[in-house]
């Protein structure tokens, strides 16, 4: 007698079948070449071309830009600077209960909860190394095993910016080099360790929760990730590991709220927090919308 409980094949492939369609030929696609070609198209300033990617994407995703500082869509000089145009502060007010932490960017929860010793949960059974994601480094790894981590996807349809959530000090950056897989629903159901796979930056700081790891992910067509430190990181694309150890270099140190980053397209932020230092908002729950400033944790 079958478990009518259980979801049987045809449930799940009813569930999940078009996101492996969707995401297998991205093991074929050149990656990092398709992402080269957009960052050359969408930098162009020829005024038709860079007029008529903005219009078409205003119309597929319904752009509205009364949010924008800048709420003419024809002043942008290239669809780059439209794509990663700046709000008015007003629009994006950061929450003003005591410590509260931030949300740093416009997009979605993909998930949030705690961090089961190294393993990071990704999606629909799936879970990845939280030393794989930070580089391979056991040393920082160990700082937020067991702690708390939240993976915020960002549409093209969302603000681009990346803010703090809390003020803190650069202590070091990691670079990874890696796949661009997109980072899209249907590929994090379906595509293991993702996340950990993919072209990233790991930016930590030093902060009153302790350690806080920002982790910028990359993705297809959003090779581009950019700094308020260092500007552009990638591309060019490397080929190694890259460790930066701040503590004898010039500090930088960035306010709550304060801009630390950029995506050039949309793509993942991943925060991570150390073991008690901090509680995310109930509910932060898979596919729960988000905005920039707004409290999605406290301090523990």
């Amino acid at each position: 007698m079958p478990n009518l409980d259980k979801p049987g094949l045809g449930d799940y492939l009813i569930n999940n079948g078009l996101d492996y369609v969707r995401a297998w030929p991205q093991y074929l696609l050149p990656h990092h070449a398709l992402s080269r070609l957009v960052l050359i198209a969408t930098r162009c300033k020829t005024r038709w071309w860079k007029q008529a990617l903005i219009d078409a994407f205003r119309r597929r995703f319904a752009i509205d830009l009364n949010d924008a500082q800048q709420p003419d869509a024809r002043a942008f000089p290239s669809f780059n600077a439209f794509f990663t145009r700046a709000l008015r502060a007003e629009t994006r007010p950061l929450a003003a209960t005591a410590g509260s932490i931030a949300c740093p960017v416009d997009g979605r929860v993909s998930q949030a909860g705690s961090i089961a010793g190294d393993r990071i949960f990704q999606a629909k059974g799936r879970d990845y190394s939280l030393q794989e994601l930070l580089g391979g480094d056991a040393d920082l790894a160990a700082r937020f095993a067991g702690g708390n981590f939240a993976t915020l996807y960002l549409s093209p349809r969302d603000y681009h910016r990346i803010h703090m959530p809390l003020g803190g000090r650069l202590s070091q950056t990691v670079y990874v080099p890696g796949r661009l897989f997109s980072v899209a629903p249907h590929t994090v159901n379906t595509v293991p360790r993702v996340f950990a796979r993919n072209e990233r930056l790991v930016a930590v700081f030093e902060t009153e929760a302790g350690p806080m790891a920002m982790v910028l992910v990359g993705a297809l067509f959003v090779a581009c990730i950019e700094t308020v430190w260092a500007g552009v990181v990638t591309p060019p694309h490397g080929y190694r590991i890259r460790h930066t150890d701040f503590a004898n270099l010039p500090p930088v140190q960035l306010e709550r709220g304060a801009e630390m980053g950029r995506f050039n397209m949309g793509s993942t932020v991943i925060l991570l927090f150390g073991p008690q230092r901090m509680h995310w908002e109930a509910p932060l729950t898979a596919g729960q919308p988000v905005r920039m400033g707004e409290a999605i944790g406290r301090l523990a």
